[in-house]
């Protein structure tokens, strides 16, 4: 095992892995912008070092820097989480060449699955089921319009080079596609400078599933199960399910062999997931395959008890799995809700400011996954991330009935949240009877359950009386008429949770 890596990243992901090297014994170095001089990844490393400015541009995404701290500090490795330099294969390279072990599989293997033709071209050539489409990427409006004819509309236009919902747009018709594929062009080379655009078949209710998979550079390979991620705002993920309701041991059986295939043919080594596309009659299609911890792992660990950090660290060290598939068992459910700092009353547009106060759920079967703490302000050069909060139930009814006590439970002031959306979605019929799709929040979003937001407000009211009438009689009372007209109070928890904190 190392004696010391560095952590070329920040916020939640930053801290989840010097947590794991805490308890492996092993020293952490971390790195930050002068935006972050304050935060818990810096606080709870072993040494930290100022790497530049805010933008990210100048700092996490500034490899010269990163590298520069790894040689001074003596750290044999580099773990870059997610996001930032982490699916980056020049980057992975460069640290094999300064003799820094990169956490992560070879810079081949990122080269070759981040780039969308010739990952789809691996597929094919290995009769891995892919979504129809082009099989090149192209910059031509007309080489874009032949496909879509040849498979049909709709179609969706995705950058070639992209990710995380950038780049990528929807068209119904031959009229519509010259605009779009012009505007994706530019979006794609914006954020990647690459403008090449990539043309499939675009399915109407697909469901968004991925299989979590380790492997070792000694022959063994793993599945971790899958989770479902199709609850999606402008295809980035808002609330993971591990397992899928959707998934049964069929299904279940093709999507985790054909993961493990993939893994076996792409010469794959460590944390890897594999995404893909379902649609109603349960066929699978290859998306992509992201070479890096993902944000939703939480689920995962939750429900296998597999400490995938931990893995990452053996398997770069050179060591062998420290499990085998037999050993890995899916227990009960689990549902990650992201929360963000967000407007949902401006589109949710990023809400950067001030986190006056913040508190976070506790109890049984609940983690919070966070960077930030009260007085903390989020930054606008970052992903307004607050925290990802998960859930674990013997069954998924209880993993969701748990989040819903703990989203109550979840106090965050200074700045506008989408909690009240997760609470929204899971309380809404059609997720808790499973059936969704990657267009529930889209087609959903004006008709989601409202929150009880007068109930709120008198609980909160009614607890701030209470307290007052404490002060004055050193009793605490309350009118039980009150109580017994909105007794929704006691079943909620929300008027003794208010009580507690007053």
């Amino acid at each position: 095992m190392f004696k010391k890596i560095l952590i070329a990243n920040r916020g939640e992901i930053a801290v989840r892995i010097i947590r794991t090297c805490r308890e492996l014994g092993v020293q952490t170095v971390a790195v930050y912008s002068e935006a972050d001089r304050g935060s818990l990844h810096v606080r709870y490393a072993d040494e930290a070092y100022c790497i530049g400015p805010a933008p990210a541009v100048e700092s996490y995404l500034d490899a010269e820097a990163i590298l520069a701290v790894a040689r001074s500090t003596h750290a044999e490795a580099i773990h870059p989480g997610y996001g930032f330099l982490s699916e980056n294969a020049a980057f992975a390279k460069k640290c094999v060449e300064h003799d820094v072990v990169f956490i992560g599989p070879d810079s081949t293997v990122i080269e070759n699955m981040g780039n969308k033709t010739v990952a789809r071209q691996i597929m094919i050539h290995h009769g891995i089921p892919i979504i129809p489409g082009a099989t090149d990427a192209t910059e031509e409006c007309a080489d874009a319009l032949k496909v879509a004819h040849d498979i049909g509309f709709p179609v969706m236009l995705k950058a070639a080079s992209g990710g995380g919902g950038k780049g990528m747009r929807i068209v119904h018709s031959a009229e519509e596609l010259t605009d779009a594929f012009l505007a994706v062009r530019r979006e794609a080379y914006a954020s990647f400078a690459d403008s090449r655009i990539f043309v499939e078949k675009y399915f109407s209710t697909p469901r968004h599933i991925e299989v979590q998979v380790m492997a070792d550079n000694h022959g063994n390979a793993v599945h971790l199960y899958e989770r479902e991620c199709s609850i999606q705002r402008r295809y980035q993920k808002v609330v993971e399910e591990c397992p899928s309701v959707f998934v049964d041991d069929a299904l279940r059986k093709r999507l985790t062999k054909t993961a493990l295939h993939i893994t076996t043919v792409v010469g794959y080594s460590g944390a890897g997931t594999v995404e893909f596309l379902v649609d109603q009659d349960k066929n699978h299609y290859f998306l992509e395959m992201n070479t890096r911890i993902q944000v939703e792992h939480s689920v995962t660990e939750l429900v296998t008890g597999v400490d995938m950090v931990k893995e990452q660290l053996l398997v770069a060290s050179g060591s062998p799995l420290s499990i085998n598939q037999d050993q890995i068992k899916a227990v009960g459910a689990a549902i990650e809700c992201r929360i963000y700092a967000e407007d949902p009353e401006a589109d949710f547009l990023p809400a950067p400011g001030p986190l006056k106060k913040i508190t976070f759920p506790e109890g049984p079967g609940v983690r919070i996954d966070s960077g930030v703490y009260s007085g903390w302000q989020v930054s606008r050069h970052y992903d307004p991330m607050i925290a990802k909060i998960a859930t674990w139930g013997r069954d998924r009814n209880e993993a969701r009935i748990r989040m819903l006590r703990a989203l109550d439970e979840c106090v965050i002031y200074g700045v506008k949240t989408n909690v009240k959306l997760h609470k929204q979605i899971l309380t809404d019929q059609s997720f808790i009877d499973g059936n969704y799709s990657t267009k529930f929040i889209a087609e959903r979003i004006d008709s989601l359950p409202q929150d009880d937001l007068f109930s709120h407000h008198l609980a909160i009211i009614g607890a701030l009386c209470a307290r007052l009438k404490t002060a004055e009689t050193g009793q605490h009372s309350m009118d039980e008429n009150m109580l017994q007209q909105h007794d929704s109070w006691r079943m909620s928890g929300k008027y003794q949770f208010w009580a507690s904190r007053f």
